[in-house]
């Protein structure tokens, strides 16, 4: 039995769809290098890569258009080892649980619910973001610039 998939934060996402990206390199060699068999994404990595594709300031003044990035999507979606793990109710308890902790902030949300998608799924979360490290119980692999 294959171990579950990995499951990048939106951070990931981005830097391996477009060479410009700072973390462009980095987000390859996890690709090539470091990657479990299988991928996932999720309801908040799927909407908001194509978000951040279209928005000028993210992509250094030279946005996606819409359809474009909707392509991107699509193109790694298609792949034989990329799937995508529906949101469930279930994601709500753990989330409030991890809300409840004093190290939550504000800016910490969408990861909470990334992670719990993570732990329902026995995921591991892959990120720039070290804020992921704060979650109890979270399979967690922090990429290095």
């Amino acid at each position: 039995m294959s171990p579950p998939p990995d499951l990048p934060d939106l951070n990931v996402w981005l830097a391996l769809s477009f060479a410009g990206h700072s973390l462009h390199d980095e987000a390859k060699r996890y690709w090539n290098q470091t990657r479990r068999d299988r991928i996932a994404f999720c309801g908040v990595t799927w909407i908001g890569l194509p978000r951040l594709l279209t928005t000028a300031p993210v992509m250094h003044g030279k946005p996606f258009s819409p359809a474009v990035a909707a392509a991107k999507c699509r193109g790694f979606i298609a792949l034989p080892d990329v799937e995508f793990i529906p949101d469930s109710a279930g994601l709500i308890s753990q989330v409030e649980a991890w809300a409840g902790e004093p190290f939550f902030k504000a800016k910490l949300w969408t990861d909470a619910w990334i992670g719990a998608i993570a732990l329902e799924h026995g995921c591991r979360v892959v990120s720039f973001d070290t804020d992921f490290a704060k979650f109890q119980g979270l399979d967690f692999l922090l990429l290095r610039p």
